[in-house]
């Protein structure tokens, strides 16, 4: 399966459930995926395999300057941007120039719409970084992906590139944001080259509910399968199991929102 990919750097605003009228940007190639994970439900579908030395993304000062245009232009039609999110076709804080991307978005939010939010959609493998991890806690909304309570599940799931990244450090690393991280988890079932999956069994669950406690975010985002997923066959958790399992987290006291 192909995948959906965003092909402007800049685009909307879109009508989203989480984030209201979004304004978004991609800060990754407009033809192609460039992820640090390779997640079964992502509807960018599979990394390519080719090699990505040479990869171009768009400059620091293109991506200021197309956002400043699109800001104008909403601007001028009295059109508010809710949010101004980080998304696209990838991961967007592997861009070598995030964080001066994140503090030239902060100005022009300020001069242009002082009201409006910026957020970062994040798969959290790059908080090991303090570049980006400074960028990060200046930014309103940290949406932070945690999809799994164990090692084995997080890899099934999430199919990191580096074998060095592990579930424990990522989970340490969402400990420094406390207040500041929004926790975005997607729980799925289904099966992968022979294997089952599924992020929602007893073990599972209390696994990530122990990291949750741990982490102690500002709330937590739960939700299912909604799109088309490279891998076929997965199963959209229903709502009412996601109600359940959102009940554990009033026990340790901790907001949160079902999708």
């Amino acid at each position: 399966m192909s995948g959906f990919l965003f092909n402007e750097m800049i685009f909307g605003p879109v009508r989203s459930r989480r984030l209201g009228n979004s304004l978004g940007i991609n800060l990754l190639p407009v033809n192609r995926k460039y992820c640090t994970f390779n997640c079964i439900y992502c509807e960018c579908g599979w990394n390519p395999g080719d090699n990505v030395s040479n990869l171009q993304m768009p400059s620091v000062s293109d991506i200021a300057e197309a956002l400043e245009t699109r800001l104008i232009q909403l601007k001028a039609k009295n059109e508010i941007p809710d949010s101004i999110t980080f998304a696209g076709n990838g991961e967007p804080t592997i861009h070598p120039g995030f964080s001066k991307i994140i503090e030239d978005t902060l100005k022009l939010r300020d001069k242009y719409f002082p009201y409006s939010e910026i957020t970062v959609l994040s798969n959290s493998s790059m908080l090991h970084k303090k570049e980006v991890f400074d960028a990060l806690i200046r930014v309103d909304n940290n949406i932070l992906k945690l999809d799994a309570g164990t090692e084995e599940t997080f890899r099934l799931i999430n199919k990191p590139a580096s074998s060095q990244l592990t579930l424990e450090k990522i989970v340490a690393n969402l400990q420094k944001f406390r207040q500041k991280a929004i926790i975005q988890t997607l729980f799925v079932r289904g099966e992968v080259d022979g294997v089952k999956v599924d992020n929602t069994t007893t073990e599972e669950i209390n696994f990530w509910i122990g990291h949750i406690d741990r982490i102690r975010p500002r709330y937590v985002m739960l939700y299912p399968v909604e799109r088309e997923t490279p891998v076929p066959g997965l199963v959209a958790v229903p709502k009412a199991e996601l109600l359940l399992i959102a009940e554990k987290l009033k026990q340790i006291r901790v907001k949160y929102n079902v999708y």
